[in-house]
């Protein structure tokens, strides 16, 4: 797969509902467009083993979320990078599914997409600082961590990393905020922020752009990926190109039009 090839899968994807969002082949499409030429096949394969494994555990009567625990953790060995926490392959689902290592981020879309083939309710949670995922049991959701062998996180753990997250302890208190959610998509796109920044501290604008432009094909709705794109390209000097970014934003209706223009003018004074 091609970079280009890889924008029409992620324009497609941005266009689909949430129900209907491809977030594994989303997934392999991020991963494509950032380094291209790589064969996925094996994310695909360690995907269908995990549905199937999966499947047979809950076929088996066990629980939901020891089930999901047991398949990707146990059986797949997926688990976090304690050693190469940064390393860049850690977000990549590519080198996940040959490490079996990587973010919480990274491993959940393993998890997800096993969890929505095998029938299992699951869905991922944007907790400060450390993605989780939410699996509905008879006896009521609870929260597992992809990074730490998908074990189960208590209410009461969850309240401490809330604190030390810095949410107020009126909030840190509240299980239905913090086990509030999300989409796939917004899963992914919460993986390529995290490129992103990371991109932006090491100095790696074209990095930077290429993350931003995959979160605004995810999300053709939201004009701030566009602004980030205008500024990756102003960093490196293409001004024609930020202002074609810019240019993308403003079509995006939101009370953010001032702040948009005042872009538009600074990178114009660039131009003259």
């Amino acid at each position: 797969m091609t970079r280009d090839e890889a924008i029409e899968v992620l324009t497609e994807a941005g266009q689909a509902g949430d129900e209907a969002f491809p977030l594994l082949e989303a997934a392999i499409a991020c991963a494509i467009h950032d380094q291209p030429f790589r064969d996925p096949q094996p994310v695909r394969t360690l995907a269908a083993h995990a549905t199937e494994r999966l499947a047979e555990r809950v076929a088996g009567k066990e629980s939901p979320d020891e089930a999901l625990t047991e398949t990707l953790a146990s059986d797949l060995r997926l688990n976090g990078d304690l050693l190469n926490h940064d390393s860049p392959a850690n977000t990549d689902v590519i080198d996940v599914a040959e490490t079996r290592r990587g973010l919480s981020g990274a491993l959940s879309i393993f998890y997800l997409d096993a969890a929505r083939q095998a029938g299992v309710k699951a869905q991922g949670v944007d907790f400060p600082g450390h993605f989780l995922l939410r699996v509905e049991t008879p006896e009521g959701p609870v929260a597992l961590d992809p990074f730490s062998q998908g074990r189960l996180v208590l209410p009461s753990e969850l309240t401490r990393r809330a604190l030390r997250a810095g949410l107020t302890p009126h909030v840190a208190d509240r299980l239905d905020v913090l086990m509030a959610p999300v989409s796939d998509r917004q899963a992914l796109i919460r993986l390529q922020n995290v490129l992103f920044s990371r991109a932006i501290r090491a100095a790696d604008y074209e990095g930077a752009e290429r993350s931003a432009l995959r979160r605004a094909l995810l999300d053709p709705d939201d004009h701030r990926p566009w602004l980030d794109v205008a500024a990756a390209r102003e960093k490196q000097g293409s001004l024609a190109g930020a202002l074609e970014a810019l240019a993308r934003a403003r079509t995006v209706d939101d009370p953010m039009e001032v702040t948009r223009q005042m872009s538009v003018d600074r990178v114009r004074l660039q131009l003259n």
